[in-house]
């Protein structure tokens, strides 16, 4: 399985982290829109000499708050610096974030997102085909591509598009216009089994366009070979477990598994700011349901488990902590070349 592991993009880190998990083994980063830009790391990791070999990935932009043609200025030209090793991964984020944090108007999130796409490939097209540009959709319109707005070819065809996804109508959206799946990372194998993959098959089911759709596999890793390691690795991921089961829009994920109740508590707790209490209220089990828990060996083991028959590649997250670097190279080494721990 590839294996690809998170830039954090912080200023003045950007060389140092692409060398680090270069010498990992990795096969690709990728960036997330949180403190930092999502794009401009990856511009500057496309120059450093030990990413030659890496894909790049956003993981994911968020797409409401920018417009089609810039979202795809920016991924033609990534792919141009990475050398055709460039993914673009969309997400819609929650009307709370999009209304109040970007500034920007919120509504029919899965819809947009798919015209989004839609409205990307049709500029691709024009770039890489010179299909005259009529696109006319119901939030988004594109019509002028005058021939010195045009970019030269990349060289290395378009890239490919993703949507993250989580609830049922954004997933099969995803598999009807998109080339590729970026699976919540905040999941249990009951939901990936009973929600998301039935979804998948329905988009698929009914797109017309031909060609391969990609899953993308991933994960909160809680990765520790000793009790210490292994105990702050689950509290790190405990913490983020109860940040994404706070929000209203994730509780199919912990009804699925019978905690639906845990999502109002983790609500209110989170409106006091009272997050010590949140995590609290995350047990191990719950750990061990919504994450990946265990010494290198048995982490990679569940991964390959949960998404080895439909998924080649896996984003592996290490919320709140940092792991030991021998753990982590040993997880690279197992999931690339899998070795089953004698105890499973």
């Amino acid at each position: 399985m590839r294996v690809h592991l998170q830039l954090t993009g912080t200023p003045g880190a950007v060389d140092d982290d692409v060398v680090a998990l270069s010498g990992l083994g990795v096969d690709g980063v990728f960036t997330f829109e949180g403190p930092h830009d999502v794009f401009a790391p990856l511009v500057r990791a496309s120059a450093v000499p030990q990413a030659a070999g890496l894909d790049l990935m956003t993981n994911v932009a968020i797409a409401g708050p920018r417009s089609p043609l810039h979202l795809a200025h920016l991924a033609w030209d990534l792919q141009s610096y990475s050398g055709g090793r460039f993914r673009l991964g969309l997400g819609s984020q929650i009307r709370p974030h999009i209304e109040k944090r970007y500034g920007a108007t919120w509504g029919r999130p899965a819809a947009r997102l798919g015209e989004t796409v839609r409205a990307i490939g049709a500029i691709f097209d024009t770039w890489e085909n010179g299909v005259p540009l009529d696109f006319r959709g119901e939030f988004t319109t594109h019509t002028l591509m005058p021939p010195n707005f045009v970019p030269a070819p990349t060289g290395f065809g378009r890239p490919a598009v993703l949507m993250g996804a989580l609830g049922p109508v954004m997933t099969r959206t995803a598999a009807e216009v998109a080339d590729g799946l970026l699976v919540m990372p905040f999941h249990s194998r009951r939901h990936l089994v009973d929600r998301t993959l039935p979804a998948v098959d329905a988009g698929l089911g009914s797109r017309s366009r031909k060609g391969d759709f990609a899953v993308v596999g991933q994960a909160m890793v809680a990765v520790g070979s000793d009790e210490t390691s292994l105990r702050a690795a689950v509290d790190g991921v405990a913490m983020l477990i109860a940040f994404y089961g706070s929000t209203p829009a994730y509780r199919p994920v912990l009804e699925a598994s019978g905690r639906g109740d845990l999502q109002p508590e983790l609500n209110a707790l989170s409106k006091q700011g009272r997050f010590a209490e949140m995590r609290a209220l995350v047990t191990d089990d719950d750990v061990a349901t919504f994450a990946v828990v265990g010494s290198p060996a048995e982490c990679a083991a569940e991964i390959l488990d949960r998404f080895g028959e439909f998924a080649a590649d896996v984003c592996c997250y290490f919320p709140h902590y940092e792991p030991v670097s021998s753990d982590l190279s040993a997880l690279v080494r197992h999931l690339q070349e899998p070795v089953v721990p004698s105890a499973r």
